[in-house]
């Protein structure tokens, strides 16, 4: 498995999904920016996290067991993506 713009783009409706946000198109949500630094089309908390981390593990059937680890791949689509891929082709 390797990062792709489909990729990408999956995790943006599964985000806008998850969090029933109805608002904001996948298109807006930049891949690179920040998540929950305010500077993204997406306003993230905390709660928003665990929603977005149970997504992505029932999604991709990948454990996200480590808080730091966590923390770190929902920083952006893009690290979302390349942990997902990471996660799978240890599989």
């Amino acid at each position: 498995m390797e990062v792709t713009e489909e990729l990408k783009l999956e995790i943006k409706n599964m985000i806008l999904a998850t969090l029933g946000i109805s608002d904001i198109t996948p298109d807006q949500i930049d891949n690179e920016e920040p998540l929950f630094s305010g500077k993204n089309a997406l306003t993230l908390d905390s709660v928003d996290a665990l929603e977005i981390i149970m997504a992505i593990q029932r999604t991709y059937g990948i454990r996200v067991a480590d808080q730091a680890e966590a923390r770190q791949s929902l920083r952006s689509v893009n690290s979302m993506a390349s942990f997902i891929v990471a996660e799978k082709n240890k599989q």
